[in-house]
């Protein structure tokens, strides 16, 4: 059975870099690609310099990942995601035909309520429709929230930074173009709790467990405890399809009591 290529975020902007933004992107694409049965491969912040944007992605596309970039399509001059990504395909900027239609279809909409002018030769209204300028041979993501899209080229899907509007474009990125990738590969995690044992004396039951359950991963993640009264402890556990994992995890929990570990705290 195939597997899903790597799913990997790319979240752009000084804002989140420095703090005055929090990201929620990363913990929203996580939910949805877990309701379809996918899982987050790795995820990137960067700054919205050009060139760092340029070098990302030049990376980005020479790896055949699906990927999730949200920030910097806007038109003010600290949104350079279009031109970087032109850059790092080495094609032309052009104003996308439908983009141009969407972005007239809101501006008449905003001039319906008193809101400006449907008029697209003004300066306010040249100046939305740059962004509808993507890179040559991108097509639109639609954007139900106020009808601006976002693009897709190279199996990269670039979105607005604003998460009310990049939800809804991730969900229907992930529902149309790669339905066929939904719950693929049936996999489960378990974990269990162990008190009174070092992370040292575990890790070779953890290392032998990989070797016997192939396409099995097994974690651990000590704690100090003190948090809400919590005693120190080790998070065990594994991942993998649901057979196997089963096995691994009663291995795995007779291991850790074998050498010395108590599964109730002291």
């Amino acid at each position: 059975m195939p597997t899903p290529p790597k799913i990997r975020l790319i979240a752009i902007g000084d804002e989140i870099l420095s703090g005055r933004r929090q990201d929620k992107h990363f913990s929203k694409l996580i939910e949805l690609l877990s309701a379809r049965g996918l899982s987050l491969g790795a995820a990137e912040f960067i700054s919205d310099d050009e060139d760092d944007i340029t070098r990302c992605l030049e990376r980005s596309f020479a790896t055949g990942d699906i990927v999730f970039s949200c920030g910097g399509i806007g038109a003010t001059p600290d949104d350079r995601t279009r031109q970087a990504c032109a850059r790092a395909l080495g094609v032309d900027l052009v104003l996308h035909p439908e983009a141009a239609r969407l972005i007239a279809e809101r501006c008449a909409d905003m001039a319906a309520r008193g809101q400006g002018s449907a008029d697209m030769s003004t300066p306010e209204n040249q100046q939305r429709l740059q962004m509808g300028v993507f890179p040559a041979g991108a097509e639109i993501v639609p954007n139900p929230y106020n009808k601006i899209p976002g693009f897709f080229i190279r199996d990269h899907t670039f979105m607005p930074g604003f998460p009310v509007m990049a939800e809804p474009m991730m969900t229907w990125t992930l529902d149309t173009r790669y339905a066929h990738w939904h719950h693929q590969v049936e996999r489960i995690e378990h974990s269990f709790l162990v008190f009174g044992l070092p992370e040292s004396r575990i890790t070779p039951a953890l290392e032998a467990l990989e070797m016997r359950w192939a396409g099995v991963k097994a974690f651990s993640l000590p704690s100090v405890g003190g948090e809400g009264g919590a005693r120190p402890h080790i998070e065990l556990g594994v991942k993998g399809p649901p057979g196997p994992a089963a096995e691994a995890l009663a291995y795995l929990r007779a291991e850790a009591v074998r050498v010395g570990g108590l599964l109730t705290p002291p």
